[in-house]
């Protein structure tokens, strides 16, 4: 990773100027023997654990408890033991809804309102004028198209003839590979195997349809449950072997992903009527195609994986909300959205998102404040994991609209401004 000639000098001189030479080197030099306080660890939750894990805590942050762990969030906190560990508290943040966005898909099918958590000023807002203006137009279309969850182990053999060896054993009992990896799981149905080579290297991508969870630890166990088989039973043995080497895309953009599914695929189109844009958006059907058309090479030129304004805004909102992985969105946010002005003058819009990691059972998704969310969508507990991936389509749809708009209609910069630079409140 390169760093700037100018740039680089002038940061050791700065470096210097705080301290001589050696007194720099006193200060990156390890510092083993020194002792320091062990913060009490481990998922447990109670009223003792708690007590000292806060006495170290303010210590030095006096304040801190007040926010973090309030008389409600203590009558509570049991609920979180198997989300987190080293548990002191709840960080808040604040929910708005963006709705009603209507939705006429497989498993979507009504008017939808979305909770989305943020910091973000006019990011709401946006994404509910964007919710508004697909449901003044009989709401838009929505398709899951695709669903799979994957994880890659690796094995590496002494040579090809290894290589060949294995591959061999592996076509003649991928039959009893599948019963072992979906005898982990209720839910989890193995999918497809994928096999890629680099020398006397393995990786197997294991696909698997993991129902209304998000489904990546089902998929971990089932594939340590598969590896085990094979390093137990296949004559051929590795060297060494990973669970996971890096080749599923798990929590990464990628083009093996992109080009292909992680999750749940959606699709999800609306043709607006050049009115209703202009009433709405205050920019027209031509104007936006011009900039969708200018941003799409704009991509192109900055290297993105896929075309799009800004599906992590609206994802991540309801990934936080909802309790989804957010870590996720770093994948789920790969997609492309594409706009044309039809013959009539309108204009059509489609979002494919082809990594959605969402479910509506499983990690966060029965905690208090989340379980909520999921309620006010009306897509809780079992089956209503397509349906949600649905939704977050349309959202996307939404936000895509909305911003691009705004930037169309040269409101973008004074939204912000109007929206997060409040009286009284630091620029």
């Amino acid at each position: 990773m390169s760093t700037n000639v100018d740039r680089a000098v002038s940061y050791l001189l700065e470096l210097l100027e705080r301290s001589s030479g050696k007194d720099l080197l006193d200060r990156f030099a390890p510092r083993p023997r020194e002792p320091f306080e062990r913060f009490p660890h481990g998922n447990e939750i109670n009223a003792e654990i708690l007590a000292r894990r806060w006495a170290l805590i303010e210590r030095r942050a006096a304040g801190a408890r007040g926010p973090l762990l309030g008389e409600a969030d203590a009558a509570v906190a049991a609920c979180y033991e198997a989300n987190i560990e080293n548990y002191i508290g709840t960080a808040k943040v604040p929910v708005g809804i963006a709705g009603p966005l209507r939705i006429n898909g497989l498993f979507a099918h009504g008017d939808y309102y979305v909770p989305l958590a943020t910091t973000e000023a006019a990011l709401v807002a946006s994404y509910n004028r964007g919710s508004l203006l697909v449901t003044a137009a009989g709401g838009c279309a929505a398709a899951l198209i695709d669903e799979g969850v994957s994880r890659a182990p690796g094995f590496a053999f002494e040579s090809l003839a290894e290589v060949g060896a294995f591959l061999g054993w592996l076509a003649e009992h991928l039959e009893t590979l599948k019963k072992v990896g979906e005898a982990t799981t209720r839910y989890g149905r193995f999918k497809d195997l994928h096999i890629n080579l680099e020398g006397n290297h393995v990786y197997l991508i294991f696909d698997f349809t993991t129902g209304d969870a998000a489904g990546q630890n089902m998929v971990t166990i089932a594939a340590e449950a598969i590896v085990a088989h094979i390093v137990a039973q296949c004559p051929t043995k590795p060297k060494y072997h990973f669970v996971e080497a890096n080749h599923s895309g798990d929590k990464k953009a990628s083009a093996q992903s992109f080009q292909h599914v992680r999750g749940k695929k959606v699709t999800a189109e609306i043709r607006l009527p050049a009115a209703l844009v202009e009433k709405v958006l205050h920019t027209t059907a031509r104007m936006m195609v011009d900039y969708w058309r200018m941003s799409a090479l704009g991509g192109v030129l900055s290297g993105t994986l896929g075309v799009q304004g800004h599906y992590a805004n609206g994802l991540a909102a309801l990934y936080i909300a909802c309790g989804q992985d957010a870590a996720c969105v770093s994948e789920s946010a790969v997609g492309v959205t594409r706009m044309e002005r039809t013959d009539e003058g309108d204009l059509y819009v489609a979002v494919t998102l082809p990594n959605l990691i969402v479910g509506t059972v499983g990690g966060g998704t029965g905690l208090p404040s989340q379980r909520a969310c999921l309620e006010i969508l009306g897509l809780a507990g079992e089956g209503k994991a397509r349906a949600f991936a649905e939704v977050a389509a349309a959202l996307c749809l939404a936000g895509e609209l909305s911003i691009i708009g705004a930037l169309c209609a040269g409101h973008f910069t004074r939204a912000h401004q109007m929206l997060a630079r409040r009286p009284g409140r630091a620029p």
